[in-house]
């Protein structure tokens, strides 16, 4: 496969995952701001653009989260930013996605426009993940077992498992209490999942071990750093030069193993610094897999990268 193939893939895989996580952290941080009078609500939204990496010049309000997290079109932090670069990396992957991966990519980029800054938040971000799942199902039902499947899973598992832990970290916004764990846990589609596993109600420690190391949910942290650890060496399959994909998986093995031999409690006492770690893992893992499978001089720094 050409290595300008594999990066549109990669990044597809990214891109489209990070759409639908952006819509869910949003959704819980804008319930979270309508639920809690006493909220400090300038603080909590720097806060959350610290997370998510998005500069912006205090005061910040939000409708400042909104334009800057949802509707800023030439953003790869934005909701309208990312499904747009989905498509473009589509477009530029054409000869090889199905043409309904690719039919659904474009149809999301055309309906984007009517979604405008005067759109409720809660039913475009409703839309977005609809789309997205559109998106996924298609290509699970269409995509072919090989690198081009490979690629986008790789992107979507390295993708999932950063943004979760962006959620996580909202727990511990500066100025507001957060969203409970319930809200954490149905913002992931992981509520009636939590149910039928833990079968007991919600508390911290279990909720936080359900979304952090669960090895069956596909929404758990440990799920994905292990998927992507697994993917990488199916592409390598037995390549002489692994190097770098050796590191990159020893950099997601290092974040998974840490989170599923700590005590959950010494993981909760220290929640923003764990989630940093794992960002970090995802990062050095996408810096190494770029440097080892795609062109260098196509190598883009990507904004959300940066830590």
């Amino acid at each position: 496969m050409l290595s300008r193939i594999a990066e549109s893939l990669f990044w597809i895989g990214r891109y489209v995952e990070r759409a639908d996580n952006t819509a869910r952290l949003l959704d819980v941080h804008l319930n979270v701001l309508l639920e809690d009078p006493w909220v400090d609500e300038p603080s909590a939204n720097a806060s959350l653009l610290a997370v998510m990496n998005v500069p912006a010049e205090p005061p910040v309000t939000r409708a400042d989260v909104v334009r800057l997290l949802a509707f800023e079109r030439d953003s790869a932090s934005s909701i309208a930013g990312t499904l747009s670069a989905a498509r473009e990396n589509a477009r530029r992957a054409r000869e090889v996605i199905s043409t309904e991966v690719w039919e659904s990519l474009n149809t999301t980029h055309v309906q984007l426009p009517r979604w405008g800054r005067g759109s409720r938040p809660h039913d475009y971000f409703v839309w977005v993940r609809e789309r997205t799942a559109v998106v996924w199902g298609l290509s699970s039902a269409t995509t072919t077992r090989d690198d081009v499947w490979h690629f986008m899973e790789l992107g979507r598992s390295i993708e999932r498992a950063d943004m979760i832990a962006r959620l996580l970290m909202t727990r511990n916004l500066e100025g507001t209490t957060g969203p409970n764990w319930t809200t954490l846990l149905r913002s992931c589609s992981a509520h009636e999942a939590y149910l039928a596993t833990v079968r007991e109600l919600v508390s911290e420690e279990r909720a936080a071990q359900f979304l952090l190391v669960d090895r069956r949910f596909p929404r758990s942290i440990a799920y994905n750093l292990d998927r992507a650890e697994t993917i990488l060496n199916e592409i390598e399959g037995s390549a002489m030069n692994r190097a770098l994909a050796d590191r990159a998986r020893i950099a997601l093995g290092r974040a998974r193993t840490n989170l599923e031999y700590s005590p959950v409690r010494e993981i909760l006492d220290s929640l923003t610094e764990q989630m940093q770690d794992v960002q970090r893992a995802c990062s050095t893992a996408s810096d190494l897999i770029r440097d080892r499978y795609f062109l260098p001089a196509a190598s883009v720094a990507w904004n959300q990268e940066a830590l």
